[in-house]
């Protein structure tokens, strides 16, 4: 089990590093006359862009500048916004907590409403009530995150009136826990697609352990359909879900970034998308690598999960 994690660790370190040096390549291809100049601006002369790339090291060879920027990310040095005056770094720290209690709770209503309902679709398969899940769950999965927060605003905002059209707007996280009739919007734009996927991958996964042969002997030792479902199926059939929760750590932190701007929350994808109309290359830099991190760790923490719920996974691969 230790070498597993180990081999995961290290693999997750390596892919870590490339999203690094994608990064620092991205850096360094910026249209309109790289860093210096997008900083400084269309009216700086040759001697201020030469005297800012060697006070910031872009004059080293590319080698060297890349072990200085993975030096300094290690070091929680993400860049400098010229144009908000303030590191990235303190953006980071101010803005990421909200971005991570808008994720946190968008997946906890998703797996505590995702994975009864596709327990109930196995149970009712081919039943209307399955059909009519079915079809839900394919129109909000194949829904773009912005157009299903729009349809959101317009029905439970304007028309119902139950809702704040925006986030919360406090500056720290304890502020939107005071508000969390302005979070509803927010968690059930991210939810609702989450709620689609991992329902569809409970009911097919809970079909596949119905037919399986441990399932019809515990029926054949007088177990009853609850037992079976609950004591045997449930848990084999959450195996996947584990692996799937892990993978979408990435999909959903993106689809925050959209659901921040939308809802005018002000979290990492709030900073993001204001950067990019500012044209903040630091900003967007900054938030690109941290997207990238969190992706990295959710497929390890799906590894990870995947081999502590069935120990074949880590023999077999081994």
């Amino acid at each position: 089990m230790l070498g597993y994690i180990i081999r995961r660790v290290l693999q997750a370190i390596l892919i870590t590093i490339g999203v690094t040096l994608i990064v620092f390549i991205l850096l360094h291809v910026i249209p309109g006359g790289g860093v210096a100049r997008n900083i400084l601006g269309p009216r700086a002369n040759a001697a201020q862009i030469a005297q800012f790339n060697h006070e910031n090291g872009l004059d080293q060879p590319l080698p060297l500048q890349y072990l200085t920027y993975l030096w300094q990310l290690i070091h929680g040095n993400f860049g400098f916004s010229y144009k908000l005056n303030q590191s990235v770094s303190s953006l980071l720290v101010q803005y990421l907590p909200k971005t991570l209690l808008l994720l946190g709770l968008s997946y906890i209503v998703a797996i505590v409403i995702a994975i009864p309902l596709g327990i109930y679709q196995a149970v009712r398969r081919n039943k209307p009530d399955d059909y009519i899940f079915t079809g839900a769950s394919f129109v909000l999965y194949s829904m773009p995150v912005f157009w299903l927060g729009i349809i959101l605003i317009v029905l439970f905002s304007f028309v119902l009136h139950w809702f704040p059209a925006e986030g919360p707007q406090g500056a720290f996280v304890t502020d939107d826990l005071g508000q969390l009739s302005s979070l509803v919007l927010p968690v059930a734009t991210l939810s609702l697609v989450t709620i689609a996927s991992f329902s569809r991958y409970m009911r097919s996964s809970t079909l596949e352990n119905m037919v399986q042969d441990y399932t019809r002997t515990a029926r054949a030792k007088g177990a009853s359909n609850s037992r079976v479902l609950f004591v045997h199926v449930l848990r084999n059939a959450m195996i996947p879900i584990l692996t799937l929760i892990g993978l979408s750590v990435g999909y959903v932190f993106s689809g925050a970034l959209i659901t921040e701007a939308l809802f005018n929350y002000p979290g990492i994808g709030y900073i993001f998308w204001n950067a990019t109309l500012t044209t903040d290359y630091p900003i967007i830099l900054g938030v690109i690598v941290v997207t990238g991190f969190a992706t990295v760790l959710g497929s390890l923490m799906a590894d990870v999960m995947y081999a502590i719920a069935d120990p074949r996974v880590r023999y077999r691969r081994a």
